[in-house]
């Protein structure tokens, strides 16, 4: 695994991913080359949702697409890590200085970029992706997945945000934006910025992607 801070080394990544792909013949097979995927870190979860967590992992390896995360190496961050890189996938980590010296990042990935802090940690990994996806997770997810919603309401970019609902786990905040809209803080076109799925197996075919044969 390569590890750098980000000020030290910069990377066009949509480059660098586009050409792998290419020299491949495989090029014209995909729709989005590099996903930002936010998820939980805890180890305390039912088994279902690190298995969701893996099953997402190889299906980006399958399909040839980049995974983009937080760099962790446990709970959903670290199963999703462990099932791209077992399926010969490319997994690239974003995380911040303080949390590289917890030994909570992971060691076995593709590369890890260091950034100064939080902030810069998530303003890379929405440069680095063409699209997110939202997995279950707490807290920091939850933070992710609003301020990108908020970046696109905001038009600083046009990239897909694709909430997996696995489990109903999003009701509750999917109900919150609805009780915004009754309410007329949130319009239904913002509302609609992300498109919501119920089955992992839906991500990757509701961004134009398909598995390379």
């Amino acid at each position: 695994m390569s590890t750098y801070p980000i000020s030290s080394r910069q990377i066009d990544y949509h480059l660098f991913v586009a050409n792998r792909i290419k020299t491949q013949g495989e090029y014209s097979m995909i729709a989005v080359a590099n996903i930002c995927i936010f998820c939980g870190s805890s180890n305390a979860v039912s088994q279902d949702y690190l298995d969701y967590a893996s099953k997402m992992g190889r299906l980006c390896a399958n399909a040839r697409v980049t995974v983009i995360y937080g760099g962790g190496s446990i709970g959903l961050m670290g199963a999703l890590a462990d099932a791209a890189m077992g399926a010969g996938g490319t997994v690239i980590g974003v995380i911040p200085d303080f949390l590289n010296k917890k030994d909570v990042a992971h060691s076995g990935i593709s590369e890890m970029v260091i950034t100064s802090d939080i902030h810069q940690r998530k303003a890379k990994m929405a440069e680095f992706a063409d699209a997110f996806v939202v997995l279950p997770g707490s807290i920091g997810t939850l933070e992710e997945m609003f301020e990108v919603i908020a970046w696109k309401q905001l038009k600083r970019f046009d990239k897909p945000i694709i909430l997996a609902n696995v489990n109903d786990y999003w009701a509750p905040a999917l109900a919150l934006l609805d009780h915004m809209v009754c309410e007329s803080f949130l319009s239904q076109q913002h509302r609609n910025l992300i498109h919501v799925v119920d089955h992992i197996d839906a991500v990757l075919p509701a961004l134009g992607v398909r598995p390379v044969s």
